[in-house]
């Protein structure tokens, strides 16, 4: 069974995961503040815009005047594709994503489905996950959340910030056990200089590299280089 693949929107990585990321596949970014997380997701989302998939970024953090201002930068005008149906931005709290949890969906179920969401972005997933006091409650939400994409027949990105050091990244278990991919940006200084680096974890179904390949951000956003880089 051919597996069916669509395209990250970033520059150099769909050549690492044979092409794409699996449709309706759950994958988790991670990485610390300023390493690209957010950058990669939306190129996510805007590669979904140019192929008439609508995306709905779901956010704990980012305001939107600011993230539509600082996307300008990159050239990217998320106010015209949201004005033709192809881009939604949602703030919540994460107390309000708990309740969606309970409600088996609620108001986001009826967007998804007004729409036709083919993408979706939730960043980031941290904030979420410090609702849950003890691992068992958090290993439920995080299925919860899972069905409920797998329901809504999206491909997903969960962002989630922690620190990457000697390959140990601190995160919730219960999303790097559940999820369909792992990957880590890394941000690290050595000998003065920033260097910026891409790993794949893992990814389900997937032949990956075992290397780590060097990232360059721009004016015109992320993308992956050829260099093989050590963190």
């Amino acid at each position: 069974m051919k597996i069916e693949r669509i395209s990250s929107g970033t520059p150099g990585f769909d050549r690492l995961i044979q092409t794409g990321f699996k449709r309706n596949s759950i994958n988790l970014i991670a990485g610390e503040p300023g390493s690209g997380k957010t950058i990669m997701a939306l190129q996510f989302l805007l590669e979904g815009c140019k192929k008439n998939e609508p995306g709905i970024y779901i956010t704990f953090e980012e305001k939107k005047d600011k993230l539509y201002e600082d996307m300008a930068t990159l050239g990217w005008d998320l106010g015209q594709y949201e004005k033709k149906g192809l881009f939604m931005y949602l703030e919540y709290t994460p107390e309000q994503v708990k309740k969606v949890l309970v409600e088996g969906g609620g108001i986001i179920d009826s967007i998804i489905d007004k729409i036709k969401v083919k993408r979706i972005v939730i960043d980031s997933i941290s904030s979420f996950s410090l609702l849950y006091s003890d691992e068992l409650t958090k290993k439920e939400a995080a299925l919860a959340l899972f069905d409920l994409i797998n329901k809504w027949n999206c491909t997903a990105i969960l962002t989630s910030q922690g620190k990457a050091a000697d390959h140990n990244l601190i995160m919730e278990a219960a999303l790097e056990f559940e999820v369909d991919s792992i990957i880590i940006l890394y941000h690290s200084k050595k000998k003065g200089e920033r260097v910026r680096a891409i790993e794949i974890l893992k990814m389900r179904g997937t032949q990956i590299p075992d290397k780590t390949f060097e990232i360059t951000i721009n004016s015109k956003g992320l993308s992956i280089t050829n260099k093989i880089v050590k963190i």
